[in-house]
């Protein structure tokens, strides 16, 4: 199956610290993927590469074909690899709607002269984008709270309009970065159902970065294990949970043998 998202060997060094080491990743069309790690393992900082916030001192990030390495963010994001943030970055003094609006801007196509003299065309495209706007709203179960201001949505809420706005920009790839942070039992069991529906519906690749394991093994067809900016473990779930490797990263100290008690 070929990768829609190829990571070839990306790394970064900060201040002589090789922060991430010949990281490399494919993602097939239409896959789930976990990339985990125990903190500061380097996984959003792969993340960061991977959208131009940092920019890999080798290897080379590609999207359907296309070499993203040295492009900004934002023309990444146009691209078509949008993300979530670990912690979350919305505009808190805007309304819930304009979050997602201004997400949607990045697909306009009328020009500032259009904007300044509100030509037809240019207001039906405003028109336009409110409506897409809205569905995605719906589609996250925020739809009652568009005019209320970011800032007073409750933390589960926030999760999902930072995840509606990624969708507002029409990603081929959506990148989220620990989405279930901070939320409780019941909004983890509704974050999973609402990951596996908005991948069906929006026929969306996805990466995950996850801390809860529950999750990651559930709804991931592949795991990708980091720590200390090395790739220690790739595969299935079932693979990945019983390696050594990843057991004594986590754990912290390694896993003797059956032989080694003996």
């Amino acid at each position: 199956m070929s990768a829609l998202l190829e990571v070839d060997h990306i790394s970064i060094s900060f201040g002589g610290l090789k922060a991430v080491s010949d990281f490399s990743l494919a993602l097939p069309r239409g896959q789930l993927q976990g990339l985990i790690g125990p903190n500061g393992a380097g996984k959003t900082t792969c993340f960061n590469m991977l959208t131009g916030v940092y920019r890999p001192s080798s290897g080379v990030v590609r999207l359907a074909g296309r070499t993203l390495t040295g492009l900004r963010p934002f023309e990444i994001a146009a691209a078509g690899l949008a993300r979530t943030f670990q912690n979350i970055r919305l505009f808190p003094h805007l309304s819930v709607l304009d979050n997602v609006r201004i997400a949607a801007h990045l697909r306009t196509t009328h020009s500032m002269l259009g904007a300044v003299l509100r030509t037809a065309s240019q207001v039906e495209e405003e028109r336009a984008m409110a409506r897409r706007a809205r569905d995605l709203l719906a589609v996250l179960d925020l739809a009652d709270r568009e005019e209320e201001q970011a800032r007073n949505l409750p933390y589960g809420d926030q999760r999902r309009l930072e995840i509606a706005r990624a969708l507002a920009t029409n990603p081929k790839v959506l990148l989220l970065d620990e989405p279930a942070a901070g939320m409780n039992t019941q909004e983890k069991i509704e974050l999973r159902a609402m990951i596996r529906r908005i991948l069906k519906e929006f026929d969306l690749t996805n990466l995950l970065i996850e801390h809860d394991m529950g999750l990651v093994m559930d709804i991931c067809e592949h795991i990708t294990v980091l720590d200390h900016g090395v790739t220690i473990s790739a595969g299935p779930p079932a693979q990945v949970q019983c390696d050594p490797k990843v057991i004594e990263a986590y754990l912290g100290q390694p896993i003797e043998s059956e032989a080694g008690h003996a």
